[in-house]
């Protein structure tokens, strides 16, 4: 079973984007879906101020996820460098053990993607859909 860690703009997306591509995380057999209570705020606030009528559609999908957080203390290795904000979804990937952390953001983790880093693989949602669906 694959453990799939969403950061806040997937879950951003899924909801604000009810037919997007996004929302075929949430039928896929074999696959736990996890989140941060971080990541999820970072949703929330977002979607708030953008398109309020979507964070209902954000409780709902986030009923199908684990909620999952970083150990206070817990590091990154010293050769991955992150954004002190964008930390805690990667450590809560991998204090959750996730086998992927999904992520559309380019600016801050482009640089990692198709990198493993402990437990966790970092993937834009297109890739981890591609996969999936490779024979």
């Amino acid at each position: 079973m694959d453990r799939v860690f969403l950061d806040a703009n997937v879950l951003y997306s899924a909801a604000f984007l009810e037919q997007s591509g996004l929302a075929r995380l949430w039928t896929l057999e074999d696959v736990e879906l996890l989140t941060s209570a971080y990541g999820l705020e970072e949703a929330r606030r977002n979607l708030l101020m953008d398109r309020p009528e979507a964070v209902r559609r954000t409780e709902r999908l986030c009923k199908a996820i684990t909620t999952v957080n970083a150990l206070q203390g817990l590091k990154l290795p010293a050769n991955v460098q992150l954004d002190d904000k964008d930390q805690p979804i990667l450590l809560a990937a991998i204090q959750g053990r996730a086998h992927y952390l999904l992520t559309g953001d380019t600016r801050h983790f482009a640089h990692l993607y198709g990198k493993r880093i402990a437990t966790v693989l970092v993937l834009r949602p297109a890739q981890y859909l591609t996969r999936r669906h490779r024979p």
